[in-house]
């Protein structure tokens, strides 16, 4: 029979009843003995009522046939973690999946420490009660077993660890709170709808929408995960996650990533487990419920949630949904871009699922919710090659088992590292004080969101690597010239003091020379060995998962790059250069650009632009508007990044600029059939050699062009003065472009003057 390890736990004086969560005729035995035995001597044993059958539907009058106000006290049988045997460890239940009478004979006859029993917090009946009416429900029989259930459900955390917090009777705790059946009549009656409908559809997401988790399958998940993500070292930045565990103790959580790979969630959540955070609650896309993933997902704590719904009952819905898991303290977790990033570089926030959390913060029982910036960043991944494809024009696959086999064997060819920084977490209830119109709280939170993950984005080697290479990529580079470029970017990465993957020194010779052998045994850069000196160049129709790399860290740059430009004067523009045009061609790059990067406001980014300038030269203020100055400035330096990090945006802007002033006067605007004709003009003209960077061939660059051209009112062939807007903003285009092109000549000049690497002297001896 069992040994049971019950703790010591004193109960208050008067009557109270045991209420026991067994499922078998062993686990009621051993609780009917742990009561004889705990039962002081000389007192009455007191009652105990089996939680199954009839009992679990007349409980409160069961308890209340023993005393007017029991004290009532849940108790349960767990399995404990001592035994450690092979078929232990397989076959062991988990969870909520209860032990069979055979798992049950056989641990108690061969090993009879394995168990214990857990008792939950005890509740007068006359506190259920009150806590029932206050709530609004329907059942109190029904009530009282998911209080006890929920305190052994604590309590067996404690045994079992924290990440284990996984909640129970959702549906129907939401479905019996009287404000739950208010919402539904107010709901029916905004949508016109029958009550009887409304209730039944609102029943029915949520029967797809949430999550059942289990223990088994979280501990699938997690092995799933570490399959899939066994060809990547993890590196977490512990120290912050620390400070987020604390704030953890106090307030719900909602963990903010960016998203680059379907690892993403593979690789967090063993990290914050590790860190003893409890399970987050991941909304994601239905797209990933096709079998065998999604169910194991959903039993995981995935969310699954349509990717675009616009009727009032599927909002309410999940709002209602977020709203019981703030209340109940539990952490959740999406992806703010909304879908992976195709380019590396950080898409715009997705404001839906920000505006529902404001919405069920503001109707839950929960004073705050913490939003956590999440950075994951790899320098290796495979499915980038997929995604440059698409960029090119190719269909994307869609989600199934046969792309998840494919993924799962890919990655038994990879070698890599993947990094977990995070930034400050943020108060939503303080920023939406600060604003009376939430959605302006809501865009604001987004930003800050965006802007603390790019901050906390480690500058990875293999972004230095591939950003030196598509500088120059239609020649190759020996050492020397490598370690020409790479130098200055990493002493002024260690002068701005951005922060590195793992913390290494990018200014090690032996750092950057570990990325280029990474990459070129990854095929991304490929080494020549057949004439006097190694050299170094892109492969062919690599240059997109080239950018993606770079474009993890190419924010960093972007002012710097900013600086270079508008220090430059204008063709065709005499006027001596000062202080308020810099700012004004500054302001207009500032518009060009924000649908690629993510700018602070107007005082933000001048402080910023400011920065960068003084760190070319603290005194331009004073040298601005000598017409010689700009150019012998830039031309002293030994870096330059305008042409790395803006020259193929422009370029690809160029193409769609002059596509748009070919259009027909008159007749429906036709995107994909306009970004085909951009992808085969830019073809053309690369081969042409009229765009330097292949990385412009681009359909997600085309994608924002067409944004900003939406923006300012040139796509619709019928709008006013269109054909001239048109033709303006080509000019605009071409002139940034053509200052680009300027400093891409001032760093090829500098690479004309690195000294040649010298042939080893003869040895006359």
């Amino acid at each position: 029979m069992y040994h049971l390890d019950a703790d010591e736990q004193s109960l208050s004086d008067g009557p109270h009843v045991y209420l026991l969560d067994a499922k078998s005729t062993l686990e009621v035995q051993a609780l009917n003995q742990w009561i004889d035995a705990t039962t002081p001597d000389g007192e009455p044993r007191p009652p105990s009522v089996v939680l199954s059958g009839e009992a679990r539907t007349s409980l409160a009058e069961s308890v209340r046939g023993y005393a007017d106000d029991p004290l009532l006290i849940p108790l349960r049988v767990t399995l404990s973690d001592r035994k450690n045997g092979v078929l232990h460890r397989i076959f062991a239940p988990r969870g909520r999946s209860k032990p069979t009478q055979v798992w049950q004979r056989w641990v108690a006859n061969d090993d009879p420490d394995h168990s214990a029993v857990l008792v939950g917090e005890p509740a007068t009946l006359r506190d259920l009660q009150d806590r029932f009416e206050r709530g609004g429900g329907t059942s109190l029989s029904s009530f009282i077993l998911r209080q006890a259930s929920l305190a052994l459900d604590k309590a067996e955390r404690g045994v079992i660890g924290s990440e284990y917090k996984i909640p129970r009777f959702v549906v129907e705790d939401m479905t019996e709170q009287k404000k739950f059946h208010d919402g539904i009549t107010a709901l029916a009656d905004e949508v016109g709808q029958d009550r009887d409908a409304v209730d039944k559809r609102v029943n029915d997401i949520l029967g797809e929408m949430v999550a059942t988790e289990t223990r088994r399958a979280v501990e699938m998940w997690g092995t799933l995960g570490a399959y899939f993500s066994r060809a990547y070292k993890v590196d977490v930045d512990r120290d912050q996650l620390k400070k987020v565990r604390e704030l953890n103790k106090n307030y719900p959580l909602v963990f903010l990533p960016n998203h680059r790979s379907y690892l993403d969630p593979l690789v967090l959540r063993p990290a914050l487990l590790a860190e003893g955070l409890p399970l987050n609650h991941v909304m994601g896309g239905i797209n990933v419920g096709f079998w065998p993933l999604g169910p194991i997902a959903k039993r995981s704590g995935v969310v699954l949630i349509q990717r675009k719904f616009s009727d009032a009952i599927y909002k309410w819905t999940l709002r209602q949904y977020m709203s019981f898991l703030l209340s109940k303290r539990f952490n959740l977790e999406w992806y703010i871009e909304g879908g992976r990033s195709r380019t590396g570089k950080l898409r715009p926030p997705r404001f839906g699922l920000l505006t529902y959390l404001v919405d069920a913060l503001e109707s839950s029982d929960a004073e705050d919710v913490y939003l956590v910036p999440t950075s994951i960043t790899y320098d290796r991944l495979h499915e980038v090659g997929a995604m440059a494809e698409e960029s090119h024009g190719a269909k994307k696959q869609a989600e199934g088992i046969r792309m998840a086999i494919g993924y799962i064997r890919a990655q038994g060819t990879l070698r890599g590292n993947v990094y977990l920084n995070f930034g400050e977490p943020m108060s939503v209830a303080s920023i939406v004080a600060e604003n009376t119109d939430k959605r302006v709280a809501v865009q604001k939170i987004a930003l800050g969101v965006s802007h603390a993950i790019n901050d906390a984005t480690p500058v990875t080697p293999a972004a230095l690597v591939t950003m030196a290479l598509l500088g120059i990529e239609d020649r190759a580079l020996n050492v020397n010239e490598m370690w020409a470029i790479i130098a200055p970017l990493a002493r002024y990465i260690k002068r701005r003091n951005l922060p590195t993957a793992g913390g290494v020194d990018i200014a090690d010779v032996d750092v950057v020379r570990s990325a280029v052998v990474a990459q070129v045994n990854a095929n991304v850069v490929k080494r020549f060995d057949d004439g006097p000196e190694p050299l170094f160049y892109l492969a062919q129709d690599k240059h997109l998962v080239a950018a993606f790399f770079r474009n993890n860290a190419i924010h960093f740059f972007v002012m710097r790059a900013i600086g270079e430009l508008v220090v430059l004067p204008t063709s065709g523009d005499s006027a001596p250069l000062t202080q308020e045009s810099l700012w004004q061609s500054a302001l207009q790059l500032r518009d060009l650009l924000k649908f690629e990067f993510f700018f602070g406001d107007k005082k933000d980014f001048g402080q910023r632009l400011e920065s960068e300038v003084d760190l070319i030269d603290p005194d331009w203020r004073t040298k601005i508007s000598d017409p010689d100055y700009a150019a012998h400035q830039l031309q002293s330096q030994d870096l330059h990044l305008a042409h790395r990090v803006l020259q193929p945006i422009f370029e690809a802007y160029q193409v769609v600029a002059d596509q748009l002033m070919l259009l027909p006067q008159s007749g429906e605007f036709d995107k994909p059939k306009f970004i085909a004709e951009c992808l085969g003009a830019a073809q053309a003209r690369r081969l042409r050699q009229q765009l330097d960077h292949s990385e412009s061939i681009s359909g997600e660059l085309f994608d924002t062009a067409l944004q900003l051209a939406e923006n300012r009112d040139l796509v619709d062939s019928g709008s006013d003065g269109v054909a001239r807007r048109r033709r303006d903003f080509a000019i605009e285009i071409d002139e940034w472009a053509r200052k680009v092109r300027t400093i891409r000549d001032m760093a090829h000049q500098m690479l004309r003057a690195v000294e040649p690497i010298s042939a080893p002297e003869e040895n006359n001896s």
